[in-house]
């Protein structure tokens, strides 16, 4: 009986994610479709030729369109035509601030330019002896660095990502000595976020010394956008 058991708990982990996988994919080319397919023509949509609906025709649509306006935006005319939108945008009190809000965060989570969350570390917190997971967005500018400049010589700015949803979480700045870096990739850092602590990422990786990790730390936020 505990054979069995085991065997369909085995047969449960495997399958689950898959299963989960195929329906979160399916259910978002579903949606896709219903957005897309109602303003193409009918004459280009192939479920007018053919005994049964095509999956994902939608989908593939609107990415050719994306990239198609992602062409134009990167030239100086399709530069201007948004520059003029956003002008548009820029006078209507709530469409402004929605508008600007998720661009900002668009840019910062997708964008290839964005440097931030390039170091895993750990720091004490919400009190000595209790050790977190913390990202290293970056060193501390601005009014932010002047106000906090008789803490320490260079402050950084970390993101506690919280168990099992790492999007949200907090900002943190701290003095770079109560951080210690991680030779641990961003990646294996979130798997063990989200896993509490049960998936543990990479074995092979060594641990670093505190000269080391403060190069690496140097190395990575002074890395080029």
């Amino acid at each position: 009986m505990a054979r069995l058991r085991n065997y369909f708990l085995t047969g449960f982990i495997v399958c689950a994610p898959l299963a989960i996988t195929a329906w979160i994919t399916w259910s978002f080319m579903q949606w896709t479709d219903s957005w897309v397919k109602p303003y193409i023509p009918t004459r280009f949509l192939p479920d007018s030729y053919l005994p049964f609906a095509v999956p994902g025709f939608g989908l593939l649509v609107a990415l050719i369109i994306i990239t198609f306006i992602g062409f134009l935006t990167a030239n100086f005319i399709g530069r201007t035509i948004v520059g003029w939108g956003e002008n548009v945008l820029g006078r209507m009190p709530l469409v402004r601030t929605v508008y600007t809000a998720l661009k900002q965060i668009f840019e910062t989570v997708l964008a290839d330019r964005s440097s931030s969350f390039k170091t895993a570390a750990l720091m004490e917190y919400p009190r000595r002896g209790v050790w977190c997971l913390v990202l290293v967005a970056t060193t501390t500018k601005g009014e932010v660095a002047r106000v906090l400049s008789d803490q320490s010589d260079e402050m950084l700015a970390v993101f506690l990502p919280p168990t099992p949803n790492p999007t949200s979480g907090f900002l943190l700045f701290v003095p770079r000595e109560d951080v210690r870096i991680l030779n641990m990739r961003i990646e294996t850092a979130l798997k063990l976020v989200v896993s509490a602590g049960l998936v543990t990422g990479d074995e092979k990786e060594a641990p670093i010394s505190l000269k080391e990790a403060s190069r690496i730390v140097e190395k990575r936020l002074r890395e080029p956008s």
